[in-house]
């Protein structure tokens, strides 16, 4: 069964960035653990393909549970992209839906509602390349990430 983080309320805030093919490189905070940082093969789909997108959850909690839950996740994320969208399903209406498998085979997923995620525009581009900068070096030297 996948990880829904609480239908997306232990999902704080966050950005993933597809503008270099074949992979997204980001930052999720999450409640009780925090932020953790994302280097997953693969892209996004739709309108979203190789954007950087920010979202703030309108829904987010902090509880007890969440430590619980959470404390287990491997933390960097690396892994492969199922599906990363903003209109995941043609009989659902849009919303940010991101899936993607871990290296050791664990299945993610978040849904926010509507409007809580964005395509990054040039100023928060310019804002977050250091950090995506910064993660991908980090990342891409670990041991379980490779490019191809």
């Amino acid at each position: 069964m996948a990880q829904k983080f609480a239908k997306g309320r232990w999902v704080k805030d966050g950005f993933l960035d597809n503008r270099v093919a074949g992979r997204v490189v980001g930052r999720i905070n999450f409640a009780a653990i925090g932020p953790v940082e994302f280097f997953l093969r693969g892209d996004f789909t739709g309108e979203i393909h190789g954007c950087l997108i920010t979202f703030r959850n309108p829904d987010f909690v902090d509880d007890d549970l969440a430590a619980q839950v959470l404390g287990a996740m491997e933390i960097p994320q690396t892994g492969n992209v199922s599906l990363m969208s903003f209109d995941p399903h043609p009989n659902l209406a849009p919303h940010p839906y991101f899936e993607w498998f871990s290296e050791r085979e664990d299945h993610y997923r978040i849904e926010l509602s509507d409007g809580a995620a964005r395509i990054a525009d040039p100023d928060e581009e310019r804002i977050l390349s250091p950090d995506i900068a910064a993660i991908t070096e980090r990342l891409v030297s670990h041991n379980r990430v490779r490019l191809s």
